[in-house]
């Protein structure tokens, strides 16, 4: 090749080169804004889940307290009789004070601190550390303050479901100790076992026996329904049961309440996802399918057993749906679903109507046969439907996801359900009978015979829920 030819080539790469060298150092002063406009997309996009997950679990948190008040309140209120109305509707009142100061102080430290795998440490004592940031360990996407206040409404709750056991014949000074008591040695272990950060029953943080519990079912309704057992038997009878009729004094009251707790019970068990996410909506899908099933199962029974359905059943079947589907509503699928809600619709109805005739306990509004056989049989069931096609929480260390139960292809899990189950009734028994036994000695716990006739609105609190003076 000739001299020109060879200059004739260099020209034009010299030239091409040039270009490169110029778009290179373009692109290297560009760089850097670019960066920054992707950071800040990327905060601009963390702040939006942050706002949306904290503003779900805001207005969960305020669903769960509707449940308590006036939902559980009214439910409750109705199905008593009209002398007794407004002291049964105050123990859910004041459950949500008393249980707020108690949570504020130490509760919720012991039930979501760390500590041993049987009860929480004191590092959020009177909430010390508890502030807009985010815990990862619960919630990563929402401030720590948002998750205890939304814990501690299942705090409140789940004393207040007790009450409908010992209804019309306690003393309203024995109810606040045997409240305070019970809520520091049952419920705040329990919760900690189940959802605490190295709790012994916790699934997703370190726990020894893995139970799945999405919403409560061991932690609220197996403990106050097991416990409201106790208190049933411990007590004794209402005078004249079950010979005096004591039928509800308003059910219209009973339906309000029955459909509060309803609705509310979405923000129970979907804000449970804690985050506006695509479990949410599963987990609100399953409570809806479960409740209507539920419903209907009871409704059947009851018209297949006295040859009409009632309104009554037809309530109270809802509730034991919500009851039994909260601890699956994170874990299973919609027809799963069905299936549980009618299965606790027909043995709650037999819990209701055989099993404590045939006893003859006087668990005044069936808070064991609802919540304590509803939420043994969900937590069972649990084990059974948990699919990892809804919950992909669960993975191993490769990233593999695991079989949660029966129908992934674990039927072990079906013996961590029990497990957590056998826990709980042990822990409710134990509990209740010393702390009953306690309250007794202390201040006494029934109401004298004259003011259980008179009725608890006049003996107890000095007014009555209805004027009839016209």
């Amino acid at each position: 090749m000739s001299g020109n030819s060879r200059r004739g080539v260099k020209g034009p790469l010299l030239g091409v080169l040039g270009g490169l060298a110029l778009s290179c150092s373009a692109v290297a002063q560009t760089t850097p804004a670019v960066e920054a406009k992707l950071a800040a997309l990327d905060a601009a996009a963390k702040s939006a889940q942050s706002a949306g997950d904290n503003a779900w679990m805001l207005t969960s948190a305020a669903l769960v307290l509707m449940m308590t008040g006036p939902g559980l309140a009214l439910f409750y209120g109705g199905l008593v009789r009209r002398k007794n109305v407004l002291s049964t509707m105050m123990h859910s009142f004041i459950m949500m004070a008393l249980i707020t100061v108690i949570w504020a102080t130490y509760g919720y430290s012991l039930a979501f601190g760390e500590g041993t795998p049987f009860l929480g440490g004191l590092q959020y004592l009177f909430l010390n550390g508890v502030g807009s940031a985010p815990n990862p360990d619960y919630g990563a996407t929402v401030p720590h303050q948002t998750y205890m206040i939304y814990q501690l409404m299942f705090a409140v709750i789940t004393p207040a479901l007790i009450s409908g056991a010992y209804a019309e014949r306690i003393k309203f000074s024995a109810m606040a100790l045997f409240t305070i008591l019970w809520a520091t040695l049952v419920y705040f272990p329990m919760a900690h076992m189940v959802w605490g950060k190295g709790g012994l029953l916790n699934s997703s943080l370190g726990g020894k026996i893995p139970t799945f519990d999405f919403a409560g079912g061991t932690v609220v309704h197996i403990t106050s329904g097991v416990s409201a057992l106790v208190c049933a038997l411990y007590l004794g009878k209402r005078i004249g049961y079950p010979r005096e009729p004591m039928k509800p004094h308003s059910l219209v009251l009973s339906v309000v309440g029955a459909c509060l707790l309803w609705v509310g019970w979405f923000g129970f068990n979907a804000g449970s996802a804690v985050a506006a996410s695509g479990l949410a909506t599963s987990a609100f899908v399953a409570t809806h399918f479960g409740a209507a099933a539920a419903t209907l199962g009871w409704m059947l029974a009851e018209w297949c057993k006295h040859g009409r359905p009632s309104m009554l059943g037809a309530i109270s079947g809802a509730v034991a749906g919500l009851v039994a589907i909260t601890p699956a509503s994170g874990f299973v699928k919609p027809f799963p679903a069905l299936l549980i809600g009618f299965a606790a619709g027909v043995v709650c109805f037999l819990m209701v109507t055989v099993v404590k005739s045939r006893f003859g306990y006087d668990d005044t509004l069936d808070a064991f046969g609802v919540h304590g056989a509803g939420g043994t049989l969900g937590a069972l069931l649990t084990g059974v439907f948990a699919t990892n096609a809804v919950n992909d929480s669960f993975k191993d260390s490769a990233g593999k996801l695991l079989p949660l139960g029966l129908v992934d292809g674990n039927p072990g899990q079906i013996i961590n359900q029990g497990a957590g189950v056998a826990i709980a009734w042990v822990l409710a028994i134990v509990g209740t009978l010393i702390i009953l036994k306690v309250v007794d000695l202390a201040i006494g716990l029934r109401a004298s015979e004259s003011g259980e006739r008179e009725g608890l609105d006049l003996s107890m609190h000095g007014e009555e829920g209805y004027s009839l003076e016209s």
